[in-house]
């Protein structure tokens, strides 16, 4: 008796020094489960370089981009994602933070529980009815495990390959590699980085400074006037119609006066 006493007493003592903050491995005779870590709130870096609105913007997506560019950008520099990549995939998956998924469950990515998945979760309709989806306590940490699902996966290996300021590669290697079914997703997330300049972010450093941007080729951009068209544009800059729309996420040949486009 005295014996199992004992016993039991050191298996006490060696599970009270695990800590309730750590991962535990609890054996059953099939299987075993791994607890999750509790999420801790996150410390956002400063951007203090990027010139922002004083106000608040009554646009959705500005305001979604001021308050998720400073962690998009300490994910690039941790996992080498381009920052502008993951604020447009932010953007368009989780309609500026404003998709039922992202106000229910933090979760700006659409990603599934998938195999493995030790987190919280939640159900929720998509391409099949009742999906599981991963729930996250904040949006940060949809972020990490954003940077996670693509650093884990092989599929998405040539990508790491790319500059990080390269994000029209990044936007159609994404396609390739399967991450949507869209086959205008390169073109959307192209979109919307050079409707919000969110390529600045790609040139921050770690400090939060600007770097200055090294010219690999010549970038203008073009403000559409009276009478445009986009034969007229391609003529004058050099450039096809079908590159134009390309390069701008254009799906038709409609250009409205006032209208930035980005010509090369």
């Amino acid at each position: 008796m005295k014996i199992r006493v004992v016993f039991l007493a050191a298996c006490a003592a060696v599970l009270a020094s695990c800590g309730s903050g750590k991962n535990v491995a609890r054996s059953t005779p099939n299987q075993v489960v791994l607890e999750t870590k509790e999420e801790k709130a996150p410390e956002l870096p400063q951007l203090e370089q990027i010139k922002r609105p004083v106000a608040t913007t009554t646009n959705h997506t500005e305001t979604y981009i001021q308050k998720f560019a400073p962690i998009a950008v300490k994910k690039m520099h941790e996992h080498g994602i381009p920052a502008s990549i993951t604020l447009a995939q932010g953007v368009l998956e989780s309609g500026s933070g404003r998709s039922a998924l992202a106000l229910r469950s933090n979760n700006h990515f659409g990603i599934k529980c998938h195999r493995g998945w030790q987190g919280h979760s939640v159900t929720h309709d998509d391409d099949e009815k009742g999906e599981c989806f991963r729930k996250y306590k904040y949006p940060e940490t949809s972020y990490e495990d954003h940077s996670q699902f693509l650093l884990t996966r092989s599929r998405y290996a040539s990508l790491f390959k790319l500059r990080h300021t390269d994000y029209k590669g990044w936007a159609y290697g994404l396609k390739k590699a399967g991450y949507a079914t869209d086959k205008r997703y390169p073109q959307k997330l192209i979109s919307i980085i050079n409707k919000y300049n969110l390529s600045q972010y790609d040139r921050v450093k770690p400090d939060g400074s600007l770097a200055s941007k090294r010219p690999s080729y010549k970038e203008e951009s073009h403000k559409v006037q009276k009478g445009d068209t986009l034969y007229s544009i391609s003529r004058r800059y050099n450039i096809s119609v079908q590159r134009l729309k390309e390069v701008n996420g254009l799906n038709d040949n409609t250009i409205s006066v006032g209208q930035d486009l980005l010509v090369k």
